[in-house]
């Protein structure tokens, strides 16, 4: 059976926040999540700080990062944002949200999915001429709230079409806005996984804490064992609505790891001083 890994995301916690967190908390938030076993650390964004001006310091935050085991993830949503992510060596990980919505994908990234999928595939050259890797986030992947077409059959297609045509070997389903309901992560998970060979397949769920199990269930129950979570399931995507559905929250998930016996890596007393912690960062 596949390895878990959870990935904790305070920089999709933390993009929504209208009063800027100072460059110091942020990072000694960051140092206490990386202490806590965690795969992998979704940290910051190389973004437009006109877009998100919440991570406009990511770089200063990276250099105020302990050293760990942990992995580091930064968003990116062009070929500048890859090259400027690029210049950093702890960096493992670019993550571009690549939507199946077009009216997402322009709101997100200003730019069509055509357009989009060019723009992985140069990604895609800079992360392999650097020695990272990509991490492709299927946005709007259990749902469309913008009366377009949407099937898990499209969904499975432009996967399929980006392992075939460009070797986007992670890629995690989206669900962007919560819309997505646990027979629907079952469904597409069960699909997805045994159909496209050699990809190792996420969920980014966003969902109401009283949900969260469910859809943790369903998603490993399907063969999933790739975790986006964040710490009280801060945040959303500034990009998608008004009305913010969280992220999953890190308690919910080690809690249903706990509860069927599921090794989940966690140093437990850490983690509890990364969730005070976090009293500090969010209002």
């Amino acid at each position: 059976m596949d390895k878990l890994k959870l990935i904790e995301c305070p920089r999709d916690a933390m993009q929504g926040l209208q009063d800027f967190v100072p460059t110091d908390t942020k990072a000694a938030y960051i140092n206490e999540i990386l202490s806590c076993g965690f795969d992998t650390v979704d940290f910051g964004s190389f973004v437009s700080p006109k877009a998100i001006p919440q991570l406009k310091d990511t770089s200063a935050v990276l250099s105020k990062l302990n050293i760990s085991d942990t992995k580091l993830l930064a968003i990116v949503a062009n070929e500048r944002g890859a090259i400027d992510a690029c210049e950093f060596d702890r960096i493992d990980y670019l993550g571009f949200p690549f939507s199946v919505s077009e009216e997402f994908q322009k709101r997100n990234t200003n730019s069509t999915i055509d357009e989009s999928f060019k723009r992985v595939e140069r990604i895609k050259e800079i992360t392999d001429k650097h020695g990272k890797d990509m991490v492709l986030y299927l946005s709007m992947g259990l749902g469309n709230p913008y009366g377009e077409e949407w099937h898990p059959d499209i969904v499975t297609a432009w996967s399929k079409k980006l392992k075939d045509k460009l070797d986007i070997k992670i890629q995690a389903v989206s669900d962007t806005i919560g819309c997505g309901t646990p027979e629907l992560v079952n469904s597409l998970f069960s699909t997805l996984i045994p159909s496209i060979g050699d990809v190792e397949f996420g969920a980014h769920l966003h969902a109401l804490p009283e949900n969260a199990k469910k859809m943790i269930k369903s998603s490993y129950s399907a063969g999933c064992r790739r975790f986006d979570v964040a710490i009280k399931g801060f945040g959303g995507c500034p990009m998608a609505t008004d009305d913010l559905t969280g992220n999953m929250p890190t308690e919910k998930m080690l809690e249903w790891l706990n509860e069927h016996n599921i090794s989940s890596g966690i140093n437990e007393r850490q983690f509890g001083i990364a969730m005070e912690k976090s009293l500090q960062v969010f209002p």
